[in-house]
């Protein structure tokens, strides 16, 4: 089983994430590569979710049975099926991606006790891979981690190295992994709290020394020009006509891009404005 002892204490990032403005939230995960959008799952959403996420069939990782996995429940239904189109996410992604958003995977994760922790790793990789197959090679994509219970120090923390998916150093080469970092900081939140990663940032979890289980349901968007470089399975017909239409709407292929490999030098009709990408959008309230 993979150890994840640390010799060093990393920094608790614990502050107060419902202080933030729209274009500090923005900058904070552009910037940082990660970000906590608090509370936005109240007592009984979660205790509806706990529901459903107890009749999940799930396997144990490579590296631990106390790592308990299960991907893939975009079409499980109910609440689990609901939170893909959850409004005060998708709001947040549309300011951050524009208006048009992709779902790329949804998949379940319960740390239970005796978890020795995630290794320091990065989703994002460019040419793809076999954990994370062409998904990874989205030139963007966030993934979005929903925790059922509270993140403590004790039980499965979040973990990440800020700004490493800027570094263009052989160190940050996606496809490294890291036991730790001296420099990575730990993240706590309390239960119905999102983490919000930009998926090219190293970060993992630490190990589960606490007494009960942590359970998480991690959700992947992306803008739809920023399809993979090859080819995902797409969805089936039959499981998309089961869906609400607020969550259809976030599924469209995830093939989908949008480039223009002959586009000239200078095309007729060119905008002079584009909002979206304003260095003072960081500046929004």
């Amino acid at each position: 089983m993979e150890s994840l002892t640390n010799t060093h204490s990393p920094r608790l990032d614990h502050r107060d994430w419902s202080a933030l403005t729209l274009g500090e939230r923005i900058r904070q995960l552009e910037v940082e590569g990660y970000l906590v959008l608090p509370d936005l799952l109240d007592a009984v959403e979660i205790a509806a979710l706990k529901a459903e996420t107890a009749k999940l069939q799930t396997r144990a990782v490579d590296y631990s049975i106390h790592q308990q996995v299960c991907p893939g429940i975009q079409f499980a239904g109910g609440r689990i099926t609901e939170l893909i189109a959850h409004p005060p996410t998708v709001t947040f992604l549309r300011e951050l991606f524009g208006s048009e958003i992709i779902l790329m995977s949804y998949a379940y994760a319960r740390s239970e006790p005796g978890h020795p922790g995630i290794s320091l790793h990065a989703d994002g990789q460019p040419y793809g891979s076999e954990i994370f197959g062409q998904e990874g090679s989205c030139p963007w994509l966030v993934r979005v981690l929903y925790y059922l219970d509270d993140l403590t120090p004790e039980v499965s923390p979040f973990r990440v190295v800020p700004r490493s998916h800027l570094c263009m150093h052989a160190a940050a080469n996606p496809y490294l992994r890291y036991e730790s970092h001296p420099e990575e900081v730990m993240v706590t939140a309390r239960a119905g709290s999102a983490v919000l990663i930009n998926h090219r940032v190293f970060h993992g979890n630490f190990p589960n020394t606490g007494d009960c289980a942590r359970e998480m349901l991690a959700i992947a968007y992306r803008p739809a020009w920023a399809g993979p470089i090859g080819n995902v399975d797409e969805w089936k017909e039959e499981d998309l006509a089961g869906v609400p239409e607020s969550v259809r709407s976030l599924l469209a292929s995830r093939n989908r891009r949008v480039w223009d490999f002959g586009g000239g030098n200078k095309r007729p009709n060119m905008p002079r404005e584009a909002p979206g990408m304003n260095p003072s959008r960081w500046l929004r309230d």
